[in-house]
């Protein structure tokens, strides 16, 4: 998808595991990086010149051919490189495509059995959450060292977030897009106001949204019915990005700390469950707000806005524009929305030589850019306008809060937003209601 990146992370029509129907989807790499400019090139830390690997093989393992396919400029590039490496420090590469299914168990299984199954290996953070409590990830300071890129400019792979207290993930600069994508022609039609003009005037903010999204829903031929709605989404989708833009998450991703209580999430939950219960505002195409399959109806081109990712827009059949989705009463701009579907590259405890292991991976990178700017062949493949791309580039991309709650077994959060939403019960009641077996959740997998 970026011919820049190490791996093809563009998704057929998913971004990622776990999210309902997202599920064993490849979603795009979701942390900002720095970019080089055109011809300018990145040197990764120099390996030994007298390391010999021995004629091993360096496993690389992900739910999809990670392997450039040597159909860009950019993946002939990387193709190139890696033989260079294979030839220089004697060994071999070796791509594994594991279903998405059978992943975290031979995972798991192998890893506990001391012979990990791949050097390297794509894990979804909240499914990395119990192999990184449990020791069962190597931390970046045990393959990393002060002059390794990672350390640095990170232009050639970057840092991945803190999960459970530390740091273990890493991954290729990348770009992604989370946010408010409204129907351009429907606004120009019902005479609404550009989102992007009040996003730059300071005016985007949620009670702006669901003034516009109450204008926008309307009977326009006069039959006695809606036909024209402010809204479409997943109801479980909107809460978590809404609650990110407050600034907050269900859980404290580096501490762990169950913050479904947090006033912030419960100021979220109270505007979502209003969106969908009171205002009337949300075309629900199946007759279930939590049906994960709600977050397609945008494209039946009779919604005005809704929470969209760059992955899902290709196949829009009218024009559209994108802001960030807006911010809370106790939001900033740092944070716009919910990261649920963030990859990181990780090693695996009982690797053999897991710092060549990974200078390899960084040094493999070491290839001139193709591009312009970070992301320019993906972004302009999704959006049409150089506003677009600017306010992607610029206000959303990286500004992404993680989310791993789906990935604690047992942690209550489908039954929190199925009373709230479905069952329209108490927001304050119904967190109240599943704390303890939220903590309890937490609790246990730090056993």
């Amino acid at each position: 998808m970026l011919v820049l990146m190490f791996v093809v992370t563009a998704c057929n029509s998913g971004s990622g595991g776990g999210n309902g129907g997202e599920t064993g989807k490849t979603p795009p790499a979701d942390q900002a990086g720095t970019d080089a400019a055109p011809g300018e090139e990145d040197e990764a830390e120099e390996l030994p010149a007298a390391l010999d690997l021995g004629g091993r093989t360096i496993r690389i393992a992900a739910w999809w051919d990670a392997k450039p396919k040597g159909e860009t400029a950019g993946e002939k590039a990387s193709l190139e490189k890696m033989a260079e490496l294979e030839q220089k420090y004697n060994f071999k590469f070796e791509f594994l495509n594991i279903p998405f299914g059978e992943y975290m168990d031979k995972f798991t299984t192998t890893v506990l059995a001391g012979e990990p199954f791949a050097d390297v290996l794509i894990m979804e953070y909240k499914r990395a959450i119990v192999p990184a409590i449990q020791g069962q990830v190597l931390p970046l300071s045990e393959f990393t060292t002060e002059s390794s890129d990672i350390n640095n400019e990170q232009k050639l792979v970057i840092k991945l977030p803190p999960l459970a207290g530390g740091e273990y993930s890493f991954n290729s600069p990348g770009v992604s897009v989370v946010g408010m994508h409204y129907n351009r022609e429907l606004f120009r039609k019902l005479g609404l106001p550009d989102l992007q003009e009040l996003y730059n005037n300071g005016e985007w903010t949620w009670e702006k949204f669901l003034e516009i999204a109450k204008e926008a829903t309307r009977d326009t031929d006069n039959d006695g019915k809606i036909d024209v709605y402010g809204y479409a989404g997943w109801a479980a989708d909107m809460a978590r990005h809404f609650a990110a833009a407050n600034g907050v998450a269900f859980v404290d991703a580096s501490t762990m700390e169950d913050t479904s209580a947090d006033p912030r999430m419960i100021e979220a939950l109270e505007f979502v469950s209003r969106i969908f219960n009171v205002e009337n505002v949300v075309k629900v195409k199946s007759g279930n707000k939590m049906d994960w399959n709600e977050t397609n109806t945008f494209k039946d081109g009779d919604v005005a806005m809704s929470v969209q990712y760059d992955w899902n827009i290709g196949d829009l059949t009218f024009e559209v524009g994108v802001v960030p989705i807006p911010a809370g009463p106790q939001g900033n701009p740092e944070f716009t929305y919910a990261n649920t579907a963030i990859n990181g590259w990780f090693i695996p405890k009982g690797v053999k030589d897991p710092q060549a292991v990974y200078q390899i991976f960084e040094a493999m990178r070491d290839v001139p850019p193709t591009e312009e700017y970070l992301g320019q062949d993906w972004l302009e493949s999704r959006y049409k306008t150089e506003a677009d791309i600017q306010m992607a580039l610029e206000h959303i991309n990286g500004t992404g809060i993680t989310f791993v709650e789906e990935g604690i077994p047992d942690y209550p959060f489908f039954k929190i937003m199925d009373d709230i939403i479905v069952n329209n019960q108490s927001v304050t009641a119904t967190v109240e209601k599943y704390k303890a077996e939220a903590q309890a959740a937490l609790d246990k997998i730090r056993q």
